[in-house]
């Protein structure tokens, strides 16, 4: 058996702001670090070299706003509405989805599913998987007629499974709603639709997504996370979650 492998407040090699890893560096079972976590000990790549972390307090002076923030799952649990006895499925609030195609029909099911497991307490889907996705959850509101004729809705989710569909895609970014835009949707929304929306906008690329966002490798993209998702966010003027 190996000996055990300690890091003391970041494992060599690693960048303790950006989260990069540029060379060679210490892979670390159990990292224990001082005053607080560092950026890299929070992004990946950085991350998968700490292992687990371990924060002891030595009495530093900290700055009032962190640079970076890792959610817990107390802390996910506590932005999450919590049902109470007068919440009916209009109160909790409708969720549309534009997703799927003749092609990719379980990319509907698949978004409506999260929705749903997510708490929304109902869901309104538009597009051409109608009859997949009522056979999976007949509880869905289904319509053919596009984004505009599909019933209020609270969020629209746009993208999963679209595929060439840009004017489902445009026709959800103008609604005055927040939004969320994955898959096919990042690849056809107009970034100068998207700056311009005034509702909260969220987009949620994975790696090689983001590169073709931001014309450059997908190793560039994993190499620097924090920068790539910081310079999409600054281009598209929304809140960007760079999956991995």
């Amino acid at each position: 058996a190996r000996a055990a492998v300690v890091a003391v407040d970041l494992p060599s090699g690693v960048d303790a702001d950006t989260g990069e890893v540029r060379g060679r560096a210490l892979r670390a079972d159990l990292t224990v670090t001082f005053g607080t976590h560092k950026p890299g000990l929070l992004i990946d790549p950085a991350r998968e070299y700490a292992g687990a972390v371990r924060l002891v307090d030595i009495g530093l002076t900290l700055p009032d706003e962190p640079e970076v923030e890792a959610l817990q799952h107390a802390d996910v649990a506590r932005l999450l509405p919590v049902p109470a006895a007068e919440s009916d499925k209009y109160r909790r609030g409708v969720v549309g989805i534009a997703a799927g195609s003749a092609r990719y029909p379980g990319a509907a099911v698949l978004a409506v599913a999260g929705a749903l497991r997510g708490g929304a307490g109902a869901v309104r889907y538009v597009g051409p998987a109608g009859q997949a996705v009522i056979a999976r959850f007949p509880e869905t509101l289904v319509s053919d007629r596009g984004p505009k004729h599909a019933g209020r809705v609270q969020a629209w989710v746009v993208g999963p499974g679209a595929g060439d569909d840009a004017a489902t895609v445009a026709e959800v970014l103008a609604a005055d709603v927040p939004v969320l835009i994955d898959a096919d949707g990042l690849r056809l929304a107009e970034a100068s639709a998207v700056r311009g929306r005034r509702a909260p906008t969220l987009m949620t690329p994975h790696a090689g997504e983001a590169a073709a966002l931001l014309g450059v490798e997908r190793v560039e993209v994993e190499g620097g996370r924090l920068d790539a998702v910081r310079e999409l966010a600054g281009r598209y003027g929304a809140a960007v979650l760079l999956k991995g």
